[in-house]
């Protein structure tokens, strides 16, 4: 060997055995599990979660994969926070007013009635305090909080009969999701918080006399036009009711910077996904529905009128006896307050006249 060369070699060795040569990293393969509280029937609220795992799956280039669980798999659909906050599974997707038996604090990172649209909550979550002010309430469950979704304003619900004023709320058994029902029930409603899976057979069996869900798409995937005639509108409790992947603190602190990436940016991505979905497919939705005969009709003023009044009410009554709701809600509420005058010359200005002309 010449001596050129093994000053070479020698010079090599050198490098590697100072540590200056770049150094490859195997990075273990991560498995995770989400439990859904959705049905798999339901391709656009069921459908983000796999989104959201499928994101993860590419970004990772298949070191991180995500395996999603329907509402019943692992867990019942309302089992999924406990899950979540005990470690049983790393992660869930679920709407988190379902909750608010917990804490009613649950229900502004979600939907409340006359809340935030979805562009709104969007905004608040991202540009005001939204997210840092659910995040440091969810620390007391294990939790860490990504928006994954939002189905933008909901309808109103499938009546077995018509509302036509405060006097068919009277002892009305509605389904209705999460903190609405507390405002249902001061209207003399009796609400009842049941699974998406399992409100067609309640409502065909006359075990409630209405129910909502979500909008056409979903609605008539559930076939609730087949068992009750009236669809009302609209559905003054989820304006923009936003969805979210939990994900327990102790798995999300194990991850790397790059992973930890990889799960924002995946939830966002299935955050703006779901609701292009809802925003495209329910009028063709509508459309058949009215074919079929479902009768649309609006709520009348009074029960407008009476649900604003016992909201804004119970919302006081709360931020009195609930430290955690008064924190997040005040700056919610003030968030709303300027969101509401400037959509008032831009947004609803807008639509109102574009939604009057024949196009």
């Amino acid at each position: 060997m010449d001596r050129r060369s093994l000053i070479k070699q020698a010079g090599i060795a050198g490098v590697l055995a100072a540590g200056a040569a770049p150094a490859v990293h195997a990075q273990a393969a991560i498995r995770w599990r989400l439990a859904s509280s959705f049905p798999k029937s339901l391709d656009t609220i069921h459908g983000a979660a796999e989104t959201f795992a499928k994101k993860v799956n590419e970004m990772s280039g298949g070191k991180f994969t995500i395996s999603v669980h329907a509402a019943g798999e692992l867990m019942p659909a309302f089992g999924v926070v406990d899950g979540v906050q005990n470690g049983t599974v790393e992660c869930c997707h679920t709407a988190p007013y379902y909750f608010f038996g917990k804490d009613e604090t649950f229900a502004l990172g979600c939907a409340i009635p006359f809340g935030l649209n979805s562009r709104q909550m969007t905004a608040w979550m991202y540009e005001g305090n939204g997210l840092k002010l659910m995040r440091e309430f969810y620390k007391n469950y294990n939790i860490v909080n990504f928006p994954a979704g939002n189905t933008g304003a909901q309808m109103g619900g499938w009546y077995r009969k018509q509302i036509k004023s405060m006097a068919d709320m009277k002892g009305l058994k509605f389904r209705v999701g999460g903190f609405a029902g507390k405002v249902v029930e001061r209207m003399g409603g009796v609400p009842q918080n049941i699974p998406g899976g399992e409100i067609y057979q309640a409502l065909e069996k006359g075990t409630i006399d209405a129910a909502e869900w979500v909008g056409p798409y979903d609605d008539q995937k559930l076939g609730f036009n087949k068992v009750a005639p009236f669809y009302h509108y609209p559905g003054w409790w989820e304006g923009g009711p936003q969805l979210d992947v939990f994900v327990n603190n102790k798995a999300y602190d194990a991850l790397s910077p790059e992973n930890k990436a990889i799960v924002e940016s995946a939830a966002a991505f299935a955050h703006t996904e779901m609701q292009a979905k809802y925003d495209a497919k329910n009028p063709a939705a509508l459309k058949q529905l009215v074919a079929n005969k479902t009768k649309v009709v609006p709520f009348p003023k009074d029960v407008m009128d009476r649900a604003f009044k016992e909201s804004m009410a119970l919302y006081e009554e709360i931020s009195a006896k609930n430290p955690n709701w008064k924190k997040v809600y005040t700056d919610y509420a003030n968030f709303r307050r300027e969101q509401n005058l400037w959509f008032r010359f831009t947004e609803a200005r807008f639509d109102s006249f574009m939604q009057a002309q024949k196009l």
